[in-house]
């Protein structure tokens, strides 16, 4: 069988590393569709990878059902699935979980220690770490490769790991980072195409870069917009303090001080200045999020955890579902591993619906997924979220609404984490 090379984006005909490509067929019909990959095991073992990691990825971008263990060894994905899809997404997982992050060879083996995954590296001897936020990592973390030694940090749940990726990572570099970006030198990063420019890595960036010109220009002070609107503190304060009270953003916030200054919730000002900037600008997906990001930074509130309840009801508008994965990358840098941060969040996103567009309720499932499918949001909270209606953003009877809208999503969730217990017993 004719073979392409490990790196497709390597056009060199004599490059060392190759493998097949995958092979699929389509069976059934209706409901009971599926797409056999014939050729797993040996583009597996071209990876040095176990055939259920690749099977598994598969299913976890395209949102199929997938079997683990074949006892006939026929690899299968629920649904009908076309070969060169299954490339693309093939060369995901190669990015993220085969390719060296320092030499982008594929000699790489994986270890797991204290928490983290490890691509061991043969090719140039460095240790690079995988990132852990895709749902494939915690499946590796459960299912080691056979002759790995795990310890107790290994056991522990996915929020913890994560956490305590997290900490150490940051403590090494001195940044809240995510470890794939540590180590990753400019190069192109061909898996993360799903929030390409929203990353967190280059929003970050972005946000050093403009705090440069910021410091060199106009010596620390904001830039003079354009349009002739008064956005200084005072101004956007005393606007606030006029709006409406059934407008206003803070919502069901609790009932303290924080945040309030000369009588204004700072959050109001935070969500006129977004709204005024999305008027100035024709519409929300204009306002740019390193500006939204510095403007949270000038209130001091950038780290807070209702200021995610207000960027959900500010950032997005009927387009939600494609806009999420664009704000990727500032919602990961505000949220962090926090689960106070995504309840937070998540109570904004159900006002959002629930109180200011009745209308997407129908689309709660596809925004839960595009959340969760961009690592905005985790199973730890969703899960709970979903089982419980709440009266603290919205009234009861509209909370119940929302989650029953929801269901199909938490359905899927439940759906996944059996078929990962049944692997595992297997």
């Amino acid at each position: 069988m004719a073979t392409i090379n490990i790196r497709r984006d390597v056009a060199d005909p004599f490059y060392r590393y190759k493998m097949e490509r995958l092979v699929s067929k389509i069976e059934g019909k209706g409901n009971g569709i599926k797409t056999v990959v014939a050729n797993l095991p040996s583009v597996a073992q071209s990876l040095a990878r176990p055939p259920a990691y690749i099977i598994k990825y598969l299913g976890y971008e395209l949102g199929a059902q997938t079997n683990v263990n074949p006892k006939d060894d026929r690899w299968i994905i629920n649904g009908a699935h076309q070969s060169d899809k299954l490339q693309e997404s093939l060369d995901g997982f190669i990015n993220r979980f085969v390719l060296c992050k320092d030499c982008k060879n594929p000699e790489t083996e994986v270890n797991i220690k204290d928490g983290r995954i490890l691509l061991d590296c043969k090719a140039c001897g460095q240790r690079t770490v995988v990132d852990l936020r895709h749902k494939l990592s915690g499946y590796i973390i459960k299912n080691e490769p056979k002759g790995g030694k795990k310890g107790k940090k290994e056991k522990m749940s996915r929020r913890d790991r994560a956490k305590l990726e997290a900490q150490e990572n940051g403590s090494v570099n001195g940044t809240i980072s995510p470890p794939e970006s540590n180590s990753d030198k400019g190069a192109d990063d061909d898996g993360d195409e799903e929030i390409a420019a929203g990353s967190d890595d280059e929003f970050t960036k972005q946000i050093q870069e403009d705090a440069k010109h910021i410091d060199v220009n106009t010596n620390g002070d904001a830039k003079e917009e354009e349009w002739a609107i008064d956005t200084s503190a005072e101004a956007i304060a005393a606007r606030a303090k006029e709006l409406p009270t059934d407008l206003k953003r803070s919502l069901a916030f609790d009932d303290d001080d924080e945040g309030e200054e000369n009588g204004t919730s700072i959050y109001d000002q935070l969500g006129v200045w977004i709204d005024e900037q999305a008027k100035a600008k024709g519409g929300v997906g204009a306002v740019d999020d390193v500006e939204i990001y510095k403007k949270a930074a000038e209130l001091g509130i950038e780290n807070k955890h209702k200021t995610l309840t207000v960027l959900a009801q500010t950032v997005f508008d009927d387009n939600i579902v494609a806009q999420i994965p664009k704000r990727a990358g500032m919602l990961h840098k505000m949220i962090g591993e926090s689960e106070k941060h995504q309840k937070a969040f998540l109570g904004g996103i159900e006002r959002f619906v629930g109180h200011d567009h009745k209308e997407l309720i129908p689309k709660v499932p596809q925004i839960l997924m595009t959340l969760y499918q961009s690592d905005v949001i985790t199973e730890e909270v969703a899960k709970p979220w979903g089982n419980k209606a709440s009266k603290k953003y919205v009234d009861i009877s509209t909370s119940r609404k929302v989650r029953k809208a929801a269901e199909p999503f938490l359905k899927w969730l439940d759906e996944a984490d059996s078929e990962d217990e049944e692997s595992d017993d297997e």
